[in-house]
């Protein structure tokens, strides 16, 4: 449920977004500007949740990363068991919606599906879904950042894992907690006493001189920066127990607002360094790889 960038919008001050929308009576899809956009009260999105999304970065007019998020919403959306997606229609969409809102330098577009007109209740009815695509300015994140633990569990087992869906009121009040003890990320467990994810991150740590970050089967979303991470700057995938918190020399988080941001402290207590060495040398291995790759 949680994902790769923490990926509520903040505040886009009002500038005045153009976003892209499918089904809702706008067929194919059409560019309107955000005020004049309209979906059912009804929408499946806004009674019950019925949705998934992606948030991913433009970087000079190009999205980064574009076939990664659309591979991990087609299958979340096959997930919760939407339609089938017309992957490039909605990619058509991203660079309609991008290309109507060139001030937004880097971009944060958004992609949201819902499951369409449907009842008040949670069956559906087999409605068209509603696609959007919504493009707003993307802050640069904190060049460090305190990290709470939270009481609630990750259930890796639970219908959700893995998927990245509209469901995110657990996140919104996550976050306010850590929000409150001076964290700017809240941090899971699984329910087996073991480290998950952020709200809308995932997260590395180093223990013992070795980089490790929860694997899938731990419940965290397989996050589109934690997998170029890996890909590009090693680590392993181990189950690590929240007890290994206090004994861990470096950490940081990965998302696509974040890319990869270092842990300055945990539960308050700070880390010996942020960046440490293995950190600061992932920050730049992606950099350099991501500067040269807009669609890896």
């Amino acid at each position: 449920m949680a994902g790769s960038g923490h990926e509520e919008i903040h505040d886009e001050g009002m500038t005045a977004m153009r976003v892209w929308i499918a089904g809702a009576g706008y067929g194919r899809g059409r560019v309107l500007d955000a005020e004049e956009a309209r979906i059912s009260v009804l929408d499946h999105g806004i009674t019950v949740g019925d949705g998934v999304f992606e948030t991913l970065k433009g970087v000079a007019g190009q999205p980064f990363a574009l076939t990664r998020h659309l591979r991990r919403l087609a299958h979340s959306a096959a997930g919760i068991g939407l339609p089938a997606l017309d992957l490039d229609l909605i990619a058509d969409g991203v660079r309609q919606a991008m290309d109507a809102n060139p001030e937004m330098e880097p971009a944060r577009v958004r992609i949201t599906v819902t499951g369409g007109s449907g009842p008040l209740g949670s069956e559906r009815t087999g409605a068209e879904p509603t696609c959007i695509v919504a493009v707003g300015p993307f802050p640069a994140a904190a060049a460090t950042a305190d990290v709470t633990v939270v009481p609630w569990k990750r259930n890796e087992n639970g219908a959700l894992t893995g998927l990245k869906t509209t469901s995110y009121a657990e996140n919104v009040l996550a976050l306010e907690y850590a929000k409150e003890r001076g964290g700017a990320e809240a941090i899971f467990a699984n329910t087996v006493g073991d480290l998950c994810e952020g709200t809308g991150s995932n997260i590395f740590v180093v223990l013992d001189g070795r980089l490790l970050t929860p694997p899938l089967w731990a419940g965290p979303l397989a996050g589109i920066t934690r997998e170029l991470v890996l890909e590009w700057a090693g680590g392993e995938e181990v189950n690590i127990p929240m007890s290994a918190l206090g004994r861990i020399s470096e950490a940081f988080l990965t998302s696509t607002g974040r890319d990869v941001q270092p842990i300055r402290a945990i539960d308050g207590r700070a880390l010996p360094a942020a960046p440490g060495p293995v950190t600061r040398k992932t920050m730049e291995v992606f950099a350099e790889r991501a500067a040269t790759n807009m669609d890896p």
